[in-house]
């Protein structure tokens, strides 16, 4: 079943979206390019997470969900630095979400948020540099290339380069 014609919102994470945020964390497809041990997350560590970004004054992370509140993946907002007025963007989808407009609409939405809300000067990412697909997305949301770290990260033996991209109010 595709989500087409489905509303998106953005809302705080709650307690019941761990099963599906574990979902997509212990996904192989979805997890390849993110830099943490998902052996390792468990039902409880993600509850634990979720309780605890209640509290994190510089880490926004928010549910996307659809018109009938079901968690389809997670936005964030990381290190919001209020002096120099930045933050790292984030967003990871379950695997029902993707190509359907979900995470350009999320994006839009955080991103407002930064620049209207917080009232933000610059959002950053950075990204494996051979996932080609989010670099796509990332352009096409309008964040620009900033540079490359090089030999950046070590996955699995083996060392990844890693590209920067920022969006400016």
């Amino acid at each position: 079943m595709g989500l087409e014609g489905k509303l998106m919102k953005l809302r705080s994470l709650e307690l019941k979206d761990a099963e599906l945020m574990l979902e997509w964390m212990k996904d192989k497809d979805i997890n390849k390019y993110y830099r943490f041990h998902s052996e390792t997350v468990t039902l409880d560590s993600i509850k634990g997470f979720i309780t605890n970004s209640k509290s994190c004054d510089n880490n926004k992370h928010y549910a996307i969900v659809d018109d009938d509140d079901v968690y389809l993946g997670t936005i964030s907002l990381k290190n919001i630095d209020m002096h120099n007025l930045n933050a790292e963007y984030a967003i990871a989808l379950r695997k029902v979400a993707i190509g359907q407009g979900i995470a350009r609409n999320a994006t839009i939405d955080i991103l407002n948020k930064a620049f209207e809300h917080f009232n933000l000067n610059k959002v950053y990412l950075n990204v494996i540099s051979d996932n080609e697909r989010a670099i796509k997305f990332y352009e096409k949301m309008g964040f620009v290339y900033e540079g490359e770290f090089k030999e950046h990260l070590l996955i699995n033996g083996v060392y990844h380069n890693l590209k920067w991209y920022a969006v400016r109010r």
